[in-house]
Parts: structure tokens; C-alpha cells; sequence
């Protein structure tokens, strides 16, 4: 066994294995809570879209009661958030065979949920929801996703609401608008 970091292994013919060390960006517990309630009620304004299309199937709805619930009493069980995760996750794949904007609002309780885990996820939430909306009047698409997109910075603090801005784009291309998380190295 080489000397090293216990578990690591780390020198190799006397020379240390680079590492890539990525420093992420970290929210406080207060401002993690508050995301994840935003990205429930981004996910909660497309729901409808996935209910009228699946009235019968509740894994997104579930998945943003969980999200609000770890909101309000801050008890955090990872297999439960998990569960109501990859639960929405299943509903859009099972919507996304005929109904891009179901998928699209399902995706957005799914991210909404894991927000308890890793904040960034609210970003996914909130992107997801706009994509529902786009798709659900290609027409207007691009007026309707950016109406949305202001309402949702509207809800946020000022430095939350920056952090929004430069992490969820709508572009215009020549195919339509697309909707992107931005992510760099501190994401």
C-alpha cells in the first residue's frame, strides 16, 4: 500500500496525484429553506399542467407537500426527500412520451424537493418551470417564460435574487428559446 492519505493511496512513483479541488458555493441553513420554499411555489404555478394531463397521478404533488414540509419544521430524513425526488423524477419520464410541458412541470417538483439536500437544486426547480411554461404556448414563449422568470426573481432577496439571475437564462435561438442553468466552477 502506498503512503499516503489513509484510503488514497496517493503517491505514485514519488509524486503526489493532482487533485481538482472545487470549492462549491454554500448557502446558509436560513437562505437554503427560503429556496426551497421558492422552488416549490415555482414548481406548485406549472403543476396544473401536469395534473390536467395526469389527474390521477400525485408524485409531484407529494414531492413539493415534502419539500414545504422540511420548509417548515426543518427535519430533514434523506430517504424520505429522496423518495419524493426520484418519485416526480418517474412521473415526468412517464409523462415525457407524450407530453413535454407534464414532463417539464413534473421535473420542477422533483428539483423543488431535493432543494433540501443541495440547494442548488432550486435553480433546476425554477428552470424546469419556466420550460413548462415555454412549452405550453410555443407562441408566446418567450414573453410567457420571461413574465415568469421576473415573478420569480421578484420572490427572492436582493442577493438571492442576483445569484437567480445569473444561474437561470432564457435565450432566443433560432429554434425557439431555451432555458439553461448556468453553472460554473463555484456551482
Amino acid at each position: 500500500r502506498s503512503p499516503g492519505w489513509p484510503g488514497h493511496g496517493a503517491l505514485y512513483s514519488g509524486e503526489l496525484r493532482r487533485r481538482r479541488v472545487v470549492v462549491v458555493k454554500s448557502y446558509s441553513r436560513k437562505d437554503q429553506r427560503m429556496m426551497a420554499a421558492w422552488a416549490a411555489d415555482c414548481a406548485e404555478r406549472v403543476l396544473p399542467l401536469f395534473e390536467r394531463a395526469h389527474p390521477d397521478d400525485g408524485r409531484p404533488r407529494k414531492a413539493i407537500a415534502a419539500c414545504r414540509e422540511w420548509v417548515e419544521t426543518g427535519v430533514f430524513r434523506m430517504a424520505d426527500i429522496r423518495r419524493a425526488s426520484l418519485d416526480a423524477h418517474a412521473a415526468a419520464r412517464a409523462a415525457k412520451a407524450d407530453d413535454d410541458v407534464a414532463c417539464f412541470a413534473a421535473r420542477a417538483a422533483g428539483q423543488a424537493v431535493a432543494t433540501a439536500h443541495v440547494p442548488q437544486h432550486a435553480f433546476g426547480g425554477s428552470c424546469y418551470a419556466l420550460k413548462a411554461l415555454a412549452a405550453s404556448d410555443r407562441e408566446q414563449a418567450e414573453t410567457v417564460a420571461t413574465a415568469e422568470r421576473e415573478w420569480q426573481a421578484q420572490q427572492l432577496p436582493e442577493d438571492l435574487k442576483q445569484e437567480f439571475l445569473k444561474r437561470v437564462v432564457i435565450e432566443t435561438r433560432r429554434a425557439g428559446i431555451v432555458v439553461t442553468v448556468q453553472k460554473d466552477e463555484d456551482f
